[in-house]
């Protein structure tokens, strides 16, 4: 079924939608997600000053799924990121979260909220404060002032850290302020963080630039170990790290998909080769 198909048979008056001028908060487990797909974006179109940064883009990401997304510079992919999160409104087009979920009348607080977390390329850390700390700080709690200043972590919240900490392979540098970690632990800490948030579907650009290969392996190894329990939808150039992720890639260019399939089948695509690999 196309991402335009599974648009049309979302339900249309049900109750479940916002009013007119109102941003529906949903709580967390509301996302609907009866037809298994996470993320539809459909005749998505973006233009600044006249240049079509986006130009009637869809595609449809499926629940648990790791999609990789490729591209050359300038082909649209951050701006495709940008209108998932609520930073920056799509001219025209469709973009739902779930079944319901408009994501364009939410704001990006609402949206994150809802269960969306992105990553940008550049690790951003506290790197005053320990690995531990981090992620204590990156918790999902309520976060008004009094609750703030009275919260206390328990056992739950405590285990959760621990397991989390085991799962980016940073258990044995918990007490080491981040500052001090190499920059591939530092990209490991913000995915541990964005996880502590308990995000639905992650938003992953480049993260595995200025790894060592070691570090890449392990990065890939994480990835794949999140599929299933979070969709992932992973912006990246490195073909290597592409194949070690496996799974469907889509490819952009000039705003649009160009192609989409397992990396092999992009890869001997002669219009991916010409625009993209060829290069």
């Amino acid at each position: 079924m196309s991402t335009t198909e599974l648009i049309r048979e979302m339900p249309q008056g049900s109750g479940t939608e916002p009013a007119p001028g109102m941003a529906r908060v949903v709580q967390p487990g509301e996302v609907d997600l009866t037809h298994g797909v996470i993320l539809y974006l459909d005749d998505i179109t973006v233009s600044f000053d006249g240049f079509k940064a986006l130009n009637r883009l869809s595609l449809a990401i499926g629940v648990g799924e790791l999609r990789c997304i490729i591209g050359p510079n300038g082909a649209g992919k951050t701006t495709m990121m940008d209108v998932i999160t609520g930073k920056t409104r799509p001219d025209s087009g469709k973009a739902f979260f779930g079944q319901t979920l408009d994501l364009t009348r939410l704001r990006e607080p609402e949206i994150a909220h809802a269960g969306i977390g992105r990553k940008f390329q550049k690790p951003t850390v506290f790197e005053q404060h320990t690995v531990f700390e981090n992620l204590e700080l990156a918790m999902k709690t309520d976060k008004r002032v009094r609750k703030s200043l009275f919260f206390r972590l328990d056992d739950a919240a405590r285990d959760k850290i621990t397991d989390t900490l085991k799962l980016i392979r940073l258990d044995t540098v918990a007490d080491r302020p981040a500052g001090l970690l190499s920059h591939g632990q530092k990209q490991w800490l913000e995915i541990g963080m964005l996880l502590m948030q308990e995000p639905k579907l992650l938003l992953l650009d480049e993260p595995v630039a200025g790894m060592t290969d070691d570090e890449t392996m392990r990065t890939a190894e994480l990835f794949v170990s999140l599929a299933g329990k979070h969709s992932l939808m992973v912006v990246e150039h490195d073909m290597a790290f592409v194949e070690k992720l496996g799974g469907k890639v889509t490819v952009l260019h000039e705003g649009s998909v160009l192609a989409e399939g397992d990396l092999a089948t992009v890869q001997a695509d002669q219009r991916v080769i010409e625009v993209y690999l060829g290069r």
